[in-house]
């Protein structure tokens, strides 16, 4: 494994692109660290350790940020109006058939598609300044702080401010698209992975001073276990054989070749968990509005509301949220895998699966597959997410806790994907992999 390693080191042009990949990761994470203009560092940092936020959504943002979000720093936003965008366009797919038709054109639509993600984000990332500058004004972005995050609240200051954080969200996505070019690896998911595992070593440390080292050594047991059986689930695939019939090209005979269609157990990724965390922190976000400021009574529904959809710990919490999990699962594979378009191509290129008729059949067939073979990939997905609400009830963790979640979905399947690309480089160079 180590000579492995120097191998893809001693070889000039990977060692180019991973010190590459590497300088720009390190611009990212000091960039998390640098106050935004206006922003008091004191009194964020007196802030930070008095207070303790809450709130699912915004620790998610915050998680994807690296932790810049409470720093409002400037790359507060970090990735996440990135990666809206381009759910966003992906969904638009379905809604707009013009995007469905960019699409379809190959590398010219899909380039055309990137420049609307692009367009997107940076609105997004507006928009989400704005809501940054405005919590923080008001003193809601860290719940119980007393002391003002931006001292000066002038007019001038809220607009550079706003600006400041929307030009570190294009930079970072500028950086992200350097990195997928020159580097190695997809540039947005590994700034996500660097974001994410920022915080392992403070939620960590965080168990072993709150819970003991023996806490921590149970953690760390349950995080290995969690991250095997990941690997193992994000690796599984439903092979189905396609057998091409043999034709005639002019004077050539092509086809006659057997291949498969790879279906992944988890083929809808961390998406689902994404939507589920959004759309649950929707009732939370309703009842934050229609809570008095005045000191008067807070209305029955608000307050069944806090109690029951705003805490991780809570049983009806917890089912609501596997529930939506199992069904944006569902939704997503289904606009994003198309059996009828496959069979489509499968009948154009002369390609049938073994005992299945062409045309509808095979339609069929592969949404039969696709159904079944979906509801374990569900399943495996809403355990993992409820692994850290789980850790909230056992060992009174919070919501960032290191193994489970979005968290170790993202870090695990960054991290087979970015060795699978160096793994493909030392092959072609020295006839050897990165593992054996």
């Amino acid at each position: 494994m180590l000579s492995a390693f120097g191998r893809a080191f001693r070889t000039p042009d990977l060692r180019r692109k991973l010190l590459f990949t590497l300088g720009i990761v390190t611009i990212f994470r000091l960039g998390a660290f640098i106050p935004a203009p206006g922003v008091s560092y004191n009194n964020v940092q007196q802030c930070l350790q008095l207070t303790k936020n809450n709130t699912s959504l915004q620790q998610m943002v915050n998680m994807f940020s690296g932790g810049a979000l409470l720093q409002v720093s400037i790359f507060a936003l970090g990735i996440m109006p990135y990666i809206t965008a381009s759910i966003i366009v992906q969904l638009l797919r379905v809604v707009i058939p013009r995007f469905q038709e960019l699409y379809d054109e190959g590398a010219s639509g899909q380039t055309k598609l990137t420049q609307y993600t692009r367009y997107l984000t940076i609105a997004l990332g507006l928009l989400n300044a704005t809501t940054l500058v405005s919590l923080a004004r008001s003193g809601q972005l860290m719940q119980g702080c007393t002391v003002p995050l931006i001292p000066d609240s002038g007019i001038v200051t809220t607009i550079l401010l706003i600006i400041t954080l929307t030009a570190g969200t294009g930079l970072i996505m500028w950086m992200g698209e350097l990195v997928t070019e020159k580097g190695i690896g997809n540039g947005m998911s590994l700034l996500i992975f660097t974001s994410i595992a920022a915080g392992f070593v403070p939620a960590m440390n965080g168990i072993i001073g709150a819970k003991g080292w023996g806490t921590f050594l149970a953690v760390l047991a349950v995080g290995l276990v969690t991250v095997a059986l990941v690997v193992f689930v994000e690796q599984s695939q439903r092979r189905i054989p396609v057998q091409y019939a043999k034709r005639m090209v002019g004077r050539r005979t092509v086809g006659g070749t057997t291949t498969y269609i790879p279906i992944k157990v988890n083929m809808a990724g961390v998406i689902p968990v994404i939507f589920a965390s959004s759309i649950l922190y929707l009732p939370a976000l309703i009842a934050q509005f229609n809570t008095p400021t005045d000191g008067s009574n807070i209305p029955d529904w608000v307050a069944w509301v806090n109690n029951n959809l705003t805490r991780g710990d809570h049983p009806l919490y917890m089912a609501v949220y596997f529930l939506l999990i199992i069904f944006f699962t569902y939704f997503y594979v289904s606009i994003t895998f198309n059996p009828e378009e496959v069979s489509d191509n499968m009948k154009k290129y002369g390609g049938f699966i073994p005992g299945i008729r062409a045309g509808k059949p095979t339609a069929d067939y592969l949404q039969y597959v696709l159904s079944r073979i979906t509801l374990p990939g569900a399943l495996y997905l809403g355990i993992v997410a409820l692994i850290p609400l789980v850790a909230l009830v056992l060992v009174q963790a919070n919501q960032n806790f290191p193994f489970g979640g979005t968290s170790i979905l993202i870090m695990v399947g960054v991290g087979l994907e970015t060795v699978k690309q160096i793994d493909a480089q030392l092959q072609q160079r020295h006839y050897e992999g990165l593992l054996r």
